[in-house]
This record gives C-alpha cells, sequence and structure tokens, in this order.
C-alpha cells in the first residue's frame, strides 16, 4: 500500500491522509538535516499502519531527534512544549507578553480596565509607536481543541465596551487601536471570517499564514522553557513558578539552576542547548 493512502488519526480524533510533505517540513524546521530528515522519514514509512496516531508519528521522529542532537528534538517539540505551560493559562499569557516585548512594544499584564458597562480583567496590554493594543489570550491544555467564533465574539464585545467608555470621555490616549485574541490552537473558520469582518487581530499557531506563533517564535528564538529536553518536568515547573517562561530569560537568570541543585556540569549541557536553541 502506498504511504499517501495510509489513514491517521489527529488529535482532535478526526482521521486524515498521511502527508510525508507535511512530516518533512515539520522535521525541516528543527533545524536537522536532509541525512537524519531523510532517515527518520524512512523509519516512519515503514512503521505506518491503518489508523495510526500523529501523536505516535510525533514521538518516534522526537525520539529519533533527541538520539541524534538534543536541540533538534526541543524545537521539534514546541507545539507540544506550549501545551506544557499549562494547566492554568497564567504562564502562556506572560509567554505571549514576551513574544511582544521582545517585538519592541512595553507591556503589562493582568491590567483592570474600565469599560462602559463593566469592567475588564486584560491578559495582556501592549503598546508600540503610539499604537495601545488589548489582549486577550485563550490558552487549552488539550490537543485537539479549537477556538471557535464565540471567542472572538465574546472578545470583540468585551473590546468594544473599553473602546466606548473612552470614546465617550474623550480619552484618545486610553482608548485602545487594537483587539487581539491568541491562543496556542488554531481558529475555526468561522471565528477567522468573524475576527476579519469586525478588524480583530486573531493570532494562532499557524495564523496569519506566514505569521502565526511559531513563526514568530522561531524568527525571534522565543522558545518556551518547556521545549527543553535536557529538564525535568519538576525543573520547569519551579522555573515558570519563578515567572522564568522563556530559554532566553534562563541565560541571564541561570542562578535558578543552582537553587535547584543542578551540577555544574549538567547546568553546562542545559546552557549550551539552550544558547544553541536562542542562536546566542
Amino acid at each position: 500500500m502506498q504511504n499517501q493512502n495510509f489513514n491517521v488519526i489527529k488529535s482532535s480524533g478526526e482521521k486524515a491522509k498521511f502527508s510525508l510533505h507535511k512530516l518533512r517540513n515539520s522535521l525541516k524546521r528543527s533545524g536537522a538535516d536532509d541525512i537524519i530528515i531523510e532517515q527518520i522519514l524512512d523509519i516512519v514509512r515503514d512503521e505506518l499502519y491503518q489508523g495510526i496516531s500523529t501523536k505516535e508519528i510525533y514521538n518516534r521522529a522526537f525520539a529519533i531527534l533527541k538520539k541524534k542532537k538534543s536541540v533538534f528534538a526541543s524545537k521539534y517539540k514546541l507545539k507540544k512544549a506550549i501545551y506544557e505551560l499549562g494547566p492554568t493559562g497564567f504562564p502562556f499569557e506572560r509567554f505571549v507578553a514576551a513574544i511582544f516585548q521582545y517585538s519592541g512594544h512595553t507591556v503589562q499584564v493582568g491590567q483592570i480596565i474600565p469599560g462602559k458597562c463593566v469592567t475588564h480583567e486584560v491578559d495582556v496590554v501592549a503598546r508600540k509607536n503610539g499604537q495601545y493594543m488589548v489582549i486577550e489570550c485563550k490558552f487549552h491544555s488539550e490537543q485537539g481543541r479549537n477556538c471557535n467564533v464565540k471567542i472572538p465574539l465574546y472578545i470583540h464585545s468585551r473590546y468594544q465596551d473599553i473602546i466606548t467608555l473612552n470614546q465617550d470621555q474623550n480619552n484618545g490616549d486610553m482608548t485602545p487601536d487594537e483587539g487581539w485574541v491568541v491562543t496556542n490552537t488554531r481558529f475555526t473558520k468561522d471565528a477567522i471570517q468573524y475576527g476579519e469582518c469586525v478588524g480583530l487581530y486573531l493570532l494562532s499557531w499557524d495564523h496569519p499564514i506566514g505569521d502565526g506563533l511559531k513563526d514568530r517564535i522561531d524568527r525571534l528564538g522565543l522558545y518556551p522553557i518547556t521545549v527543553s529536553t535536557l529538564l525535568t518536568n519538576r525543573e520547569k515547573q519551579f522555573l515558570l513558578s519563578r515567572d522564568v517562561v522563556l530559554c532566553k530569560q534562563l541565560i541571564d537568570d541561570v542562578f535558578y539552576l543552582d537553587h535547584l541543585g543542578v551540577s555544574e556540569q549538567r547546568k553546562q549541557k542545559i546552557l549550551n542547548e539552550i544558547k544553541m536553541l536562542c542562536d546566542v
């Protein structure tokens, strides 16, 4: 049977045709060279069966990459690493704020902003070049859950409530110029259509095309601490509890590894991996 005839089960439970092209592209983003990529593709091809899960394919590719070079595996697990920022969603808000901060914005997290009808807690407020943005973060800790149209509908009504108050009071500087919804999953077609119609900016794993979360992270080297293949889950949770959300932050706050009792030799391995990831 040709490999394109194999059905795979996605995290959402949907069936899809296995795509060698998609797998090759995801492996390329890890930084692995063509020889390693072809080795992995050959192994996966040989192990395909009807109804194999995308998770099983991912785990197989990840294990091989980790043996070859941990930094490849770290980049490859980016999507999964963002899910690991949970379960509360607060580290994701810090992560989103960091992406905007490293893009030149001044940011604040968890701001209380009055609207005409009610007061709103806004996840992230960002300013740059006179532009004032209010950003709502929608985090899902389970793969396969997408943001439907109800999310931008709800966020847009809050955004309009804030705008209305400030327009009524003539507060030009306090009137948001842009409303954003950022999610670690995907938006449904209806959600994207609604966002485009009302002028709400939507940012997800792969939207907008070429400028989604994954593209911004790769471009800026802003990998979450959870991508590390050398840190334990306990160590990652400790760092997240200290607001160390990005690998870049750990380079500056390396003393946290001493708090964790990490040996000098292992500390150097962790820092070397992170520096390669962040291209420092």
